[in-house]
């Protein structure tokens, strides 16, 4: 089995359909420049399964930063003149939102107020080893 990663913004909107048998299926592009601007933009088609691909259907939007893993497979398809084509698609295995741009006309918020820390109630145990990911997020789904 191939695995590919990578990296980059999405280019449309993510389209979620449902295949004949009821699955959803999420398509979507990601853009990868290859870390420069010398370099051609590469255009990647990926496709997310399930009931991942209809929970993230509202996030993935054009622009958005993600990173994803999967196969690299070719898919045949016929166009709309009636000719048989093929296409390499990524079959996403794995997601990660990495954040993403903002919208120039979301309406601004007003910070949320700033709570007192409360007290780590394992402080004051003795913990052989320390947890690496204490107090950073991950979106990985």
């Amino acid at each position: 089995m191939n695995v590919i990663t990578i990296a980059g913004n999405l280019g449309r909107d993510a389209e979620l359909r449902y295949l004949p048998k009821g699955d959803a299926v999420l398509n979507f592009s990601v853009a990868d420049n290859q870390g420069g601007k010398d370099k051609p933009t590469i255009w990647w088609n990926c496709a997310l399964f399930g009931k991942r691909g209809e929970s993230l259907a509202q996030y993935l939007t054009k622009g958005s930063q993600v990173t994803v893993s999967g196969s690299v497979s070719e898919r045949d398809w016929t166009d709309k003149e009636g000719n048989a084509r093929k296409s390499m698609e990524v079959r996403v295995s794995e997601i990660a939102l990495q954040g993403g741009r903002q919208q120039e006309s979301a309406p601004q918020r007003e910070p949320a107020k700033r709570e007192a820390p409360q007290a780590d109630p394992f402080a004051d145990q003795d913990i052989p080893f320390a947890n690496p990911y204490r107090g950073k997020l991950s979106y990985v789904v």
